[in-house]
């Protein structure tokens, strides 16, 4: 809880999205400078390196990059700021997932330069935040670096959200429907968000809670649709709506008003011995099911979020995330949730009842199911 008055917010500097935009990146980035270091999803790398290395030396820059490799780690993040820096770069640049992306932030502050950031699905809300999650080498989750600021600007090509697996896009809404009830967690806790943590403790805005209910809203409204549309790879506005919901609103959401119970619980799940087999928006997703009944919420509420989970095809049960419910994996889940987001509920969750409330939200997940 915080007892100052005091609001903060928190946003990447320039935010554009539309279909074609890898095609641009160096007109979008010419303000930042002209040397590129960057970082690509190995998945991406043979093809984007020959592609923006030609089209940034047509507009009088250069372009190295290196390949994503592994996990998210300081150890690699400060390896690959050595390179960057003996090839003089002016700027970093992630291109890829959140780890991707995560490790091209985390260069960028150890060098003090400006930050470019390209996502290649709309899997989760990393490419907007000031932070980076930090991973053990087995996968395992670790903690998470805060930064004093947020990507200097994010650049999203729908067509490659669209041409990417369709899982990424509906693993993203799972991570972006748990902003809202973190922040309505949060707002009922008073806890300070993530904004500005180097200066003190703040309260989240009327505009953060809004962008939360929004994220919420259009997800639900349009996900649906926005999932045809990826499975068919073509952009509709529909999922153009989603996009900016997974990517913008969610990361606005998320850091402006704090993760709660929804995240404490996904953390924990890594630790089960299938825990990393399943993206961090599928755990998440379960996570906010268990939220919802650890803050005993209305019916309809839980039969809305569970029905849609449904339909998109989110984890609602442990058995979804191949975790097994057993009391040694709940021991696990519980010992390895983020207790940094978990005391933001508003009202003490001990391990015991986290243990109870993760078997008690996969009943809820199983009755649905079957009925």
């Amino acid at each position: 809880m915080t007892a100052s008055r005091t609001m903060s917010f928190g946003s990447p500097g320039r935010y554009i999205q539309g279909p074609g935009e890898i095609n641009r990146l160096a007109k979008h980035t010419a303000k930042y400078g002209t040397k590129v270091f960057a970082i690509i999803d190995p998945f991406f790398f043979n093809d984007f390196t020959p592609l923006l290395a030609k089209q940034y030396e047509e507009n009088n820059g250069s372009f190295i990059s290196v390949p994503f490799d592994h996990e998210v780690t300081e150890d690699r993040i400060a390896a690959i700021a050595q390179k960057a820096s003996k090839e003089g770069a002016e700027m970093i640049m992630g291109i890829g997932g959140g780890k991707t992306l995560d490790s091209a932030k985390g260069v960028a502050n150890t060098l003090k330069l400006p930050v470019i950031i390209v996502p290649t699905s709309a899997s989760t809300d990393a490419p907007t935040s000031a932070l980076s999650v930090i991973y053990k080498e087995n996968h395992e989750h670790s903690h998470a670096i805060n930064y004093v600021k947020s990507p200097d600007i994010v650049i999203v090509d729908s067509e490659i959200i669209a041409n990417a697996p369709v899982r990424f896009l509906v693993s993203g809404m799972g991570d972006a429907m748990a902003t809202l009830f973190e922040a309505k967690a949060n707002a009922a806790s008073n806890s300070p968000n993530y904004i500005c943590q180097e200066a003190g403790s703040f309260r989240r805005t009327k505009v953060a809670m809004t962008i939360a209910q929004l994220c919420y809203d259009t997800i639900l409204e349009y996900g649906v649709a926005a999932k045809l549309a990826n499975e068919q790879h073509v952009v509709t506005e529909a999922l153009e709506s989603v996009i900016e919901a997974n990517t913008l609103m969610s990361g606005l959401g998320f850091e402006n008003t704090a993760c709660a119970c929804a995240h404490a619980v996904g953390d924990g799940i890594t630790a089960t011995p299938n825990g990393t087999k399943t993206l961090h928006g599928e755990k998440v997703a379960f996570g906010t099911l268990c939220e919802l009944v650890a803050e005993n919420a209305p019916t309809d509420v839980i039969e809305e979020y569970v029905t849609f989970c449904m339909k998109v095809g989110l984890p609602t049960t442990l058995q979804d995330l191949q975790v097994e419910l057993t009391d040694e994996n709940l021991q696990l889940i519980a010992d390895n949730a983020s207790m940094p987001e978990l005391i933001r509920e508003p009202y003490e969750i001990t391990n015991q009842m986290l243990q109870d409330i993760v078997k008690a939200a996969d009943a809820v997940g199983r009755y649905y199911k079957n009925s």
